[in-house]
Order: structure tokens, then sequence, then C-alpha cells
């Protein structure tokens, strides 16, 4: 595998993001094309991608908040992100199919993780499938237990890393 890099977000990465947000995720939970660029556009400094020295592999994006409420279907739309807001919700994490099994969303997740302490956050909170817990986990996240969102048609779990504790 090539050397990666990670870097903010811009504009001009928006047709990349969307086709790997839409081969990743199944119907309604993908986002779609305009809440990327939203999400582009909103924060910035809270999108990152992940690349190789051919194209964008993966990428996490968020929002931040004062008052986080994982099941409010119009954050995804960042309505009530706030930059100066002290707690970060994740809106997605992604790897294109082709590099997963690699230590890419490793990668990606570390940095975020760094990213966010940098920024002065003081926690990133996520919603994820049962099967990604256990993931989540290696890198510090506690399940909150079961969530209210039903986005996408789905049940999902809450999950929160606390970054003043590493």
């Amino acid at each position: 595998m090539t050397d990666v890099n990670i870097r903010n977000v811009i504009e001009q990465d928006l047709d990349r993001c969307f086709e790997i947000e839409s081969i990743s995720y199944s119907g309604d939970e993908a986002a779609t094309k305009g809440k990327i660029l939203r999400r582009i556009n909103s924060y910035p400094e809270g999108f990152i991608v992940l690349e190789n020295d051919r194209e964008i592999i993966g990428f996490i994006n968020c929002g931040a908040t004062h008052e986080v409420e994982l099941s409010d279907e119009d954050f995804k739309e960042l309505v009530g992100h706030d930059s100066a807001g002290k707690h970060i919700v994740i809106l997605s994490v992604v790897v294109h199919p082709a590099y997963q099994g690699k230590g890419m969303a490793s990668k990606l997740m570390n940095s975020f993780i760094e990213r966010m302490k940098a920024l002065g956050k003081s926690d990133i909170y996520l919603i994820c499938q049962t099967e990604l817990i256990d993931m989540y986990a290696r890198y510090g996240f506690v399940d909150l237990g079961a969530s209210d969102s039903d986005h996408g048609g789905m049940s999902w779990n809450e999950m929160s890393l606390s970054l003043q504790d590493t």
C-alpha cells in the first residue's frame, strides 16, 4: 500500500466523498450530496479525508454542539451546529470498500481524535450499528446503550469518548 495523507476537506472533494458514502452506506443511511456539501462548507475543520497518491479513500465528518442529542435527525443537516461547541458528534466514518481491512479506519480515527483534542473539544459522540461497538471501543469509546434514533430505518447504539481522559 502506498503512503497515505490525511487533510481537511475542500469543496472539490465533494464528488468523491459522495461516491464513497453512497457505496458504503445502505439506502437512507447514506448522506445526500447536498448534506455532504453542507458539512464541507459548515465545518471543514471537522471533516477530514484520507487519500493515497491517486484518490480519496475515506473520510470522517462531524458537527460541534453545546448540547448533544444523538437522535436528532436535524443535526445531520447541521441544524444546531456551532463551531464553538465543546461536544463533537460524528456524522460519517467511512472507508471505500476496496481499502477496508487495511487499517485505514484506524488511521482516520486516530487522526480525527487528535485533531479534536487540538481544537479543545471535550468529547466525541456517535451512533453506530451493534457490530461496530467493539471497533469503536478500541479507540476508547464507551457504549451508552440503545439510541432513540431510527436513522435510515435501523436501530443504533450511542457511544462517547471523553477527550479529557485520553
